[in-house]
């Protein structure tokens, strides 16, 4: 039974529709994220081989590529549930996530420096990659990451809540080379709902770190 399974979309290929059309929604959760899935679990069944065999020469690339597969799966999954067709704006406490944009005013001195930041992070990621919110469990801060080819500049334990995903596939049948007008335009389409719990959660981690003293 694989270990890793592609999850449902948790709305229609148009649902976010313009800044992103149905067909690129399609290819990229059906395929390109199906084959991040279908690529874990193979490297599992490797790795098992590899053990029953104590063959370990191809360790290397076998643990490079298990975090190439299995990053896509976990990022992809974020993903999806970020956007929303009726999202974007900022962050308030109106909306009930003030937790959530209290912090980023604490971590990034306002919004507005927040969004340029991350905005950067995700358009000059070098290669394919992301830009990354994430909740920083030694500060107890957010910070924002660059992830190059899934393997990138990341701190341990931090917890991801917010993903740009600036892969070519992610918007290239629509905005063609132009990276930073789609990473401009999925502003419109944060769901600061769902960010604003996975940032209560990764904060109900405690003493997942266990520092030297």
């Amino acid at each position: 039974m694989a270990t890793y399974t592609l999850p449902e979309l948790p709305y229609d290929y148009a649902a976010l529709e313009p800044v992103i059309n149905p067909q690129i929604i399609e290819l990229h959760h059906d395929k390109h994220h199906a084959a991040y899935v279908k690529g874990a679990n193979d490297t599992l069944e490797q790795l098992e081989e590899a053990r029953d065999k104590e063959a370990w020469g191809a360790i290397n690339g076998l643990q490079k590529n298990l975090a190439f597969h299995l990053s896509g799966h976990i990022l992809h999954s974020i993903y999806w549930h970020n956007m929303t067709g009726d999202g974007g704006g900022e962050p308030l406490a109106a909306d009930g996530v003030g937790d959530l944009a209290d912090a980023i005013t604490e971590s990034f001195g306002s919004y507005a420096g927040f969004k340029s930041q991350l905005t950067k992070a995700a358009a000059t990621t070098q290669g394919s990659g992301w830009g990354v919110l994430a909740y920083e469990p030694v500060s107890g801060k957010l910070i924002v990451e660059q992830v190059y080819d899934h393997q990138g500049n990341v701190g341990q334990g931090s917890v991801p809540i917010l993903v740009f995903d600036a892969w070519e596939h992610a918007f290239y049948l629509q905005y063609k080379n132009q990276k930073v007008d789609f990473i401009e335009a999925m502003w419109q389409v944060v769901n600061w709902q769902d960010v604003a719990k996975r940032y209560a959660a990764a904060q109900e981690r405690v003493n997942v770190l266990l520092l030297a003293p």
